[in-house]
């Protein structure tokens, strides 16, 4: 959860949003403190560390589509990179089969509508 309060404050940084200082604050605790010493994440960072570079290159290339006015049904798709990591997680923590029976479930965990994208970017995709 600090990775995903981390990756939102700075999404938020890039979009120009208003970021409250308490807000900052934890963001940077998390960054520079709670996540280095995260036992889970000390434990597996090399297995973490390649799916969260994996996250960030679609997170990128998601906000260049976007900026662009290239927003699509892909571009959508590729800001879900997050549940890839909470996908992975899931199978360190309770191995492949387990995982493989409740991919479907975390996948689920999206909240944002392809409906509200398209507002969002008030992209006409067609």
């Amino acid at each position: 959860m600090s990775f995903w309060q981390v990756m939102h404050v700075f999404d938020d940084v890039a979009d120009g949003d208003e970021v409250p200082r308490k807000e900052l604050d934890r963001c940077i605790w998390n960054t520079m403190v709670a996540m280095p010493l995260n036992r889970f994440y000390s434990m597996n960072s090399a297995l973490l560390i390649p799916v969260m570079v994996n996250l960030f290159l679609k997170w990128q290339a998601s906000d260049q589509a976007e900026r662009a006015g290239r927003a699509t049904e892909m571009s959508y798709a590729w800001r879900a990179g997050f549940y890839d990591l909470i996908l992975f997680v899931t199978h360190v923590c309770h191995g492949v089969e387990f995982a493989t029976q409740n991919a479907e479930k975390v996948m689920h965990f999206y909240g944002e509508t392809f409906e509200d994208y398209r507002k969002e970017f008030l992209c006409p995709i067609q």
